[in-house]
């Protein structure tokens, strides 16, 4: 059996009113029970990268798990025009749906199914916010995360975002994302011991501004710290102040004790510039292995220029920007309704608009990733109808699904499915893996992209596809609401 993770705080009324509102229409009209599927998704990706990386299933899981309305809140809605019959049957709620999803520390492009709810209409719509809104920040900073430690080089980055979250579950959470896209630690306590983080600290400029003076301060801390010492140098000079006097006081407390110092951090100035001098000092006094560790509003473009200015920075510490994704701070999450059940069939849902990109990819859907077998690297995805297998032992055309004529055959690859079953009628099937797990997959599945696509800029355009069956039930539902005739895909027609 899987094991069940620690109860979080109760949800309670963490909804979107007009999914309550819908979940009683559906409830009134007896449309309660009837079976949906619904998919999460996004579009396009944010900033200027091709790809997200999924994170905040387990925050979900919690939430449903937790999802109980007290007699509170229930007394509550009543005053809101609710029905009795509703309020009872949220009474004695019981989930029942089935959820399957992208396992997190998976790299997932615009469109594609990262979730599929498939159950009762009124419990399906009803837990839409609980899971657009756990999965949504943290895909972003996880997808942060991941840019920052690509453009540090195997350097360490350290998240120290929490003072800047809103609230004690919002920095937990930032923090695990952080640590799933490849951070190698966090500043914030709780963090560390929840979900079993490196934990990361040093000192701050106010103990220096305790002290008579600077030196005096660093040989305090590094009494205290004989073993973990690592003294901020730019509370008043980095180079005329700062690096000598913690020079000095490696000399006086660290070294006499059997211990080197762990390292110097710099929090302001020309941080490229001053690494490189600091560097050098370090080196000519007999401390190479000191650490030079680096802060302030840092993020993926200013660790790249740094570096490629010649920056010798051992550690970078990221908070606001890596938390608040300060570039895109707003991941476009949809939630879509795809089947509706009839007489045990699911009947194939679209929604159709004069804007192309938001036209719906219709029924209950899975996607295969494609790997080549001799090099391991994704070569496409494909989005597939639910009970569609792929035969990865005979080649595979794929084609773009806008422009059909665009075709590739490929062979000599494997297919995987990426969704995986969660929740099955309500019930936790899924074992949900550590922090450290997710984040080894994670990077192995970075691996599996080509340099191209994981540019910061103008990324090469991964192929995202659609199954022939797929694309023409699609147009199908196009021609059928729209009056307009299509041709198969098939031979390159139109």
């Amino acid at each position: 059996m899987p094991n069940n993770p620690p109860l979080a705080s109760a949800t309670s009324l963490a909804l979107d009113f007009h999914e309550v509102l819908m979940s009683s229409a559906f409830f009134s009209s007896g449309l309660n029970e009837t079976i949906v599927c619904y998919d999460l998704f996004y579009r396009p990706a944010p900033e200027t990268g091709g790809f997200c990386i999924m994170a905040g299933l387990e925050q979900i899981v919690k939430n449903i798990l937790n999802f109980k309305l007290s007699a509170s809140d229930l007394e509550w809605l009543k005053d809101k025009g609710l029905s009795a019959d509703f309020l009872k049957y949220l009474e004695s709620f019981k989930f029942s749906c089935d959820i399957y999803s992208v396992p997190e520390g998976t790299p997932v492009f615009p469109g594609e199914p990262i979730m599929m709810i498939k159950g009762p209409a009124s419990q399906a719509k009803l837990i839409e916010s609980l899971i657009i809104s756990a999965v949504g920040k943290q895909m972003l900073i996880a997808t942060k995360a991941n840019r920052m430690a690509r453009a540090a080089h195997g350097r360490k980055v350290i998240e120290c975002g929490a003072k800047r979250e809103n609230g004690l579950e919002a920095s937990l959470y930032a923090a695990r994302a952080a640590y799933i896209g490849g951070c190698s630690g966090t500043t914030f306590t709780a963090a560390a011991k929840e979900f079993s983080i490196p934990l990361y600290g040093s000192m701050t400029n106010s103990w220096i501004q305790m002290f008579d003076t600077e030196l005096d301060a660093f040989c305090a801390y590094a009494r205290a710290y004989p073993d973990d010492c690592v003294l901020l140098i730019d509370t008043y000079d980095v180079l005329n102040s700062g690096i000598k006097n913690a020079i000095e006081a490696f000399r006086r407390e660290i070294v006499p004790r059997g211990s080197r110092p762990k390292g110097v951090r710099i929090d302001s100035g020309d941080l490229a510039y001053l690494s490189k001098k600091v560097r050098r000092i370090l080196n000519d006094e007999g401390f190479p292995d000191c650490d030079i560790i680096v802060s302030n509003s840092l993020d993926e473009h200013i660790i790249k220029d740094m570096l490629q200015n010649g920056a010798r920075v051992d550690c970078f510490m990221a908070g606001s920007r890596l938390v608040s994704s300060s570039s895109a701070p707003i991941l476009p999450l949809v939630y879509k309704l795809v089947a509706v059940e009839d007489n045990g069939r699911l009947i194939p849902k679209i929604k159709i608009s004069e804007n192309v990109s938001k036209i719906t990819n219709p029924g209950a859907k899975t996607f295969w990733r494609f790997f080549d077998r001799e090099t391991g690297k994704a070569l496409a995805d494909v989005l597939a109808l639910e009970h569609e297998i792929i035969n990865d032992d005979e080649p595979y055309e794929l084609f773009d699904p806008d422009f059909v004529w665009k075709r590739k055959n490929v062979q000599d690859f494997v297919a995987r499915k990426m969704l995986v079953q969660v929740f099955s009628k309500g019930e936790l099937v899924y074992s949900l893996p550590t922090a450290s797990e997710i984040r080894a997959y994670c990077a192995d599945q970075i691996d599996c992209l080509w340099e191209e696509v994981l540019r910061f800029e103008n990324p090469h355009k991964y192929y995202v596809d659609l199954s022939q069956k797929l694309w023409d039930l699609k147009q199908s539902l196009i021609s059928k609401y729209s009056g307009v005739k299509y041709g198969s895909a098939k031979g390159g027609e139109a």
